[in-house]
């Protein structure tokens, strides 16, 4: 690889910021100890007194809760945390058996797959073709029997997701009724994240920060055949190298789960200038006017985004004023990201300082959306958002400004956690500056 340095251009390495506050963890996931922890949690929240059960469905809140990772699909997955603080009871295809089993496991209950034929299970020489089962039936007549549900003597439960109307007909028939949704307090513990989260995500953003150093260095060397899809894929294979030369050799199970690097959205030259392009990304990057690197890499689903635009000739001045108004946006929305303050409130801020620039009409988004493991998570930061702004909580950093019929546009993003006092903490030690993104 060329030397930036004997180009005539600063190391990029010499350039990154300080850490600001995050000290990287030195392990690649949460422990279990951690999700017993939160589960423990969510029950004194859901009932001080302990005597409510908690049915986990939803593919992260089962993530979170019991630190299984397991990928989901049209089949049922659900675990059962028990209000005396027990291991889950696990209600699982067969496909997962060898995951379910291994991890924080009290008891379970597996079907085959989906649809399943009553009474079949291939594995052990049963397979005949009959009339499919309700798998929401299966569930709740399941936990009926187990001595969970809604009448007197049982022991009664809520649910962390707002079930379906199948899935309520299913629970009428089998429970006698509806167990009530906790979705909110299950999402309202995950938006908010503990300083050991927060080293994960720091241990992610070390990875990331590589990764656009990588990508600066290789943008300055000014390949004439290189395309944005290529360097995309450049940049993921960089990435997941690191990672795993970092994490060893062990691919057992329960070992290196949520490592999720995403570059999608690199691109180059016009298509820059659409917020979300439908189009494919495949242009030779010497030939362009502009390239935006962006992407998501997380470590055990800790992580968020990373986005810089760089600038690859002299902008015209519409070009340079976007910029700088999108980069100063950014750190308007950083000082705006305050405890106590609502999600509309902040975007509010970011708005009229947009106006103020005079740059309104090429704003095509909000400025902000909560980052968590699934990706975007409450809050928004959004002028109809309600939600007061919690220390701990992790923000995305998209106050992009796009101008399709120019076929320029601007997009940083980061994370900022907000903290108990004053703005909020930037996650990665990228720049802002000209000298780091005008090349």
């Amino acid at each position: 690889m060329c030397s930036t340095q004997g180009s005539g251009m600063t190391d990029s390495r010499s350039l990154l910021l300080e850490r600001e506050r995050y000290t990287p963890s030195e392990q690649f996931r949460l422990p279990l100890s951690w999700s017993q922890a939160k589960a423990a949690e969510l029950r004194a929240r859901i009932d001080p007194d302990g005597r409510t059960g908690v049915l986990l469905l939803d593919p992260w809140n089962i993530v979170a809760f019991t630190g299984l990772w397991a990928l989901t699909t049209e089949r049922l997955l659900a675990a059962y945390l028990p209000a005396d603080g027990s291991a889950p009871v696990w209600f699982y295809p067969w496909l997962d058996h060898e995951l379910v089993t291994t991890w924080w496991y009290g008891d379970g209950e597996c079907y085959f797959d989906v649809p399943d034929a009553a009474g079949q299970f291939p594995p052990r020489g049963v397979a005949v073709a009959g009339e499919p089962v309700d798998r929401w039936e299966w569930l709740f007549t399941h936990l009926a029997a187990r001595g969970h549900g809604l009448s007197a003597g049982s022991e009664p439960f809520v649910v962390d997701s707002e079930l379906s109307e199948a899935a309520r007909a299913a629970a009428s028939r089998a429970l006698g009724g509806v167990p009530r949704s906790a979705a909110s307090a299950a999402l309202a513990l995950r938006m908010v994240k503990d300083d050991e989260e927060l080293a994960v995500w720091a241990r992610a953003y070390e990875y990331f920060d590589d990764v656009h150093v990588h990508a600066r260095d290789r943008i300055l060397e000014r390949d004439p055949q290189l395309t944005d899809s290529r360097l995309r894929l450049d940049l993921a294979g960089f990435a997941l190298d690191r990672i795993m030369a970092d994490y060893g050799p062990d691919r057992s199970m329960h070992g290196p789960v949520g490592i999720n690097v995403d570059l999608g959205w690199v691109r180059a030259g016009a298509v820059t200038g659409f917020p979300h392009p439908n189009q494919v990304r495949h242009a030779i990057i010497a030939d362009q006017r502009t390239v935006q690197v962006s992407g998501i890499v997380q470590v055990g689903g800790c992580g968020g985004e990373l986005y810089r635009p760089y600038l690859l000739v002299p902008p015209t001045a519409h070009e340079a004023y976007l910029w700088s108004t999108a980069r100063d946006s950014c750190l308007v929305l950083k000082d705006a990201l305050r405890a106590g303050r609502t999600g509309g409130e902040v975007a509010q801020d970011v708005h009229a300082f947009q106006r103020e620039r005079g740059v309104e009409r090429f704003a095509a988004t909000r400025p902000s959306h909560g980052q968590g493991m699934e990706g975007h998570q409450p809050p928004y930061i959004s002028l109809g958002e309600r939600t007061e702004l919690r220390p701990g909580m992790c923000l995305s950093v998209e106050p992009g400004l796009y101008d399709p019929e120019g076929g320029f546009g601007v997009n940083f993003s980061d994370t900022f956690v907000v903290q108990a006092e004053g703005p909020a903490v930037q996650m990665s030690r990228l720049p802002w500056s000209e000298e780091w993104a005008w090349l």
